[in-house]
């Protein structure tokens, strides 16, 4: 069944828009998209609680409604209106059926089994520096932070290292938003995405169906042989699961690694702080994750009327997440707006909190950590290239840019 612009628009009320990926108007710039924190820091001061009418949506900016948000489902529900049911995944259930696909899905994301990808991950960084090292000169995102992670995700699953390119085309949509808050916009990228989606389902299935006959060491064999009380995961399940590994995966850490480069550029005193005191790489991407955190926002839906902020939400309405202004929340942080490479404690909320918390997180944060800290060893005098033009990716709730050049001296 073909997604087309015109059945979308057909099926999807603007009520049901999903309202974390419709640009916000006040990020009008590209400036402002680029950093968007003092646009967050005024919101969260003047309204931070606010219904958007453009948007149809609740907007919530300050720490503790975020996280009250976020640590209680019964209130607030991870379940979309989808207009098609195949493309529901671990993200948009409630308890108990998130439960139970949580604790499957959790046999395959051990800490052992992520602790295990640790000098294969350092193989591939070293591997991928190396084809660079000796030009002084790379685009961070192109050579570095997209593959890493694409190769270890498309490893993870058992595909091919030739579709790994087109793995990154279908992840690049699958998180794109809209370029401006009309009807058409939105339809056209949900049109996109729904594309994509059949594209994945149906490369997965062969894959599974693979597996099924003769398994491997991969993470859907895994997925098909997870079993507790007697129950597996069906084959839908396993889909749904496998894109949005491929999507979280892939955009949560190219965003992650680029991030931490871009305060390395910026903030050189970091830089030869993080030189000289390589043991602070962990604390390093903990403060990458609060102060450009790769997610900005999460979108849940209002299971009954409640009261936030001092407002008023009714059942239904959607409600969004803005983590990105949370985490630099002054009540919550001392000195938001100032980097501390060892903060502490640092309870940001970039993977989400509570029953949703990203179940990737272990594994975005090993090859964040591998991957800063081989690039410390390897690369002197990290700099922004003189003649770059940065362009945010095109989507309000994930923080990154398309590419980022970087000069340097080979170590």
């Amino acid at each position: 069944m073909v997604f087309t612009e015109r059945r979308i628009a057909v099926e999807t009320k603007k009520s049901e828009r999903y309202a974390n990926i419709i640009p916000v108007a006040e990020l009008n710039t590209k400036e402002k998209r680029l950093l968007p924190f003092p646009v967050y820091n005024l919101l969260r001061r003047l309204t931070p609680v606010r219904f958007d009418e453009s948007r149809s949506t609740w907007d919530v900016f300050r720490y503790e409604d975020v996280h009250r948000i976020l640590k209680d489902p019964a209130a607030f529900s991870s379940v979309r209106m989808l207009s098609d049911k195949e493309r529901e995944t671990i993200l948009t259930m409630d308890p108990p059926r998130h439960s139970q696909m949580r604790a499957l899905v959790n046999k395959a994301f051990t800490p052992k089994i992520i602790s295990e990808l640790e000098p294969h991950i350092r193989s591939i960084t070293n591997d991928l520096l190396n084809a660079v090292l000796d030009k002084g000169a790379m685009d961070m995102v192109h050579d570095l932070a997209v593959p890493l992670p694409v190769i270890v995700i498309a490893e993870l699953l058992g595909v091919p290292s030739k579709d790994r390119d087109l793995f990154k085309e279908w992840s690049d949509i699958l998180v794109k938003g809209p370029e401006e808050n009309t009807d058409e916009a939105f339809y056209q990228v949900m049109a996109e995405k729904g594309q994509a989606t059949e594209q994945l389902n149906a490369y997965f299935a062969q894959i599974v169906e693979q597996r099924r006959l003769e398994p491997q060491e991969d993470l859907i064999s895994l997925l098909l042989s997870a079993e507790i009380e007697g129950q597996k995961l069906t084959d839908k399940e396993i889909l749904g699961f496998s894109i949005l590994l491929l999507a979280a995966g892939n955009e949560t850490t190219t965003n992650l690694i680029t991030n931490a480069v871009r305060i390395l550029t910026e903030k050189t005193d970091v830089q030869q702080q993080l030189r000289h005191n390589p043991e602070l790489v962990a604390s390093f991407i903990e403060e990458v994750l609060r102060f450009y955190p790769p997610i900005q926002a999460i979108g849940r839906v209002a299971a009954a009327d409640i009261e936030i902020g001092g407002k008023s939400i009714k059942k239904g309405d959607q409600v969004v997440s803005w983590v990105a202004s949370a985490n630099r929340d002054e009540t919550k942080f001392a000195d938001p707006e100032t980097f501390i490479i060892d903060r502490k404690p640092n309870a940001h909320l970039s993977f989400g909190f509570g029953i949703h918390f990203c179940l990737g997180a272990p594994l975005a944060r090993l090859e964040g950590q591998i991957a800063l800290r081989t690039i410390i060893e390897r690369m002197g005098d990290i700099r922004l290239a003189a003649d770059a033009d940065l362009t945010p990716i095109q989507s309000p709730f994930v923080y990154g840019v398309k590419h980022y050049p970087v000069v340097f001296q080979p170590l």
